[in-house]
């Protein structure tokens, strides 16, 4: 009985992941991820303090990853 079970679960899970994988495809091919105008828009409608704290964050990023490396 265990083992029916175990491979009803396994025939579950192939198919899910096959539909995952399926819809992934798809989306890629249909150019559902692309946004081009994402960060143009953002960069337009932010304000500056918005702007200001994330150049701040990626200038921290980078001088933390610059440590690493020394380390």
């Amino acid at each position: 009985m265990d083992s029916s079970v175990l491979m009803i679960m396994l025939a579950v899970s192939l198919f899910l992941g096959a539909c995952v994988l399926f819809g992934v495809i798809w989306g890629v091919k249909n150019r559902q991820f692309d946004d081009y105008r994402k960060f143009l828009d953002g960069a337009h409608f932010d304000d500056e303090d918005a702007l200001n704290d994330a150049y701040e964050l990626e200038r921290r990023k980078k001088e933390a990853l610059e440590r690493k490396k020394q380390i």
